[in-house]
């Protein structure tokens, strides 16, 4: 044994579902080369993140260890070997929950990046979902995310005539 070999343990972790969710947000939340504070609290907010009351948010030890996991995974593995590793293994609830869940996430700052945008169609192409399908799950969360409507009393969807509705 090397004197430094304790330090290049993978803790035994295995790909799990749970531990695709959140490595797949990782994943989403570096694809255009920085994390931002909003995507670091959407991050939180799905693995049970929670306010320790001085205004600090953190998770609970089972979802610090699986975000532990999910961050080793991330920086050893590009996102090819990841949905190769990953795909097998997801119900297509699982799959569905994951794009939905990066999704809001890449528009948890504003507009998805481009590099978001084509990370997606990855995920999108690995998991076998067609645009077509996904789309009115992608209408759903656009709406959700697009505060303008309240902001903006001009906004296209405020709008007397419009009525929301989703496409199949």
């Amino acid at each position: 044994m090397g004197l430094f070999d304790m330090f290049k343990s993978d803790n035994g972790d295995k790909m799990s579902p749970h531990l695709a969710f959140a490595t797949a947000l990782l994943y989403m939340m570096s694809a255009d080369g920085e994390m931002d504070n909003e995507e670091i609290g959407h991050l939180l907010s799905v693995l049970g993140g929670h306010d320790d009351g001085r205004g600090t948010i953190g998770v609970g030890a089972q979802s610090q260890a699986l975000l532990d996991s999910a961050v080793k995974y991330r920086r050893k593995h590009p996102v090819e070997t990841f949905l190769q590793e990953a795909t097998p293994l997801l119900t297509d609830a699982q799959k569905m929950c994951i794009l939905v869940n990066l999704i809001d996430s890449s528009l948890v700052d504003g507009q998805p990046e481009p590099e978001e945008q084509a990370l997606f169609g990855k995920f999108l192409s690995a998991f076998g979902i067609s645009e077509e399908r996904f789309r009115p799950f992608f209408e759903v969360i656009v709406l959700k995310n697009d505060r303008q409507v309240f902001t903006n009393p001009n906004h296209p969807k405020n709008d007397i005539s419009y009525r929301v509705k989703l496409s199949v």
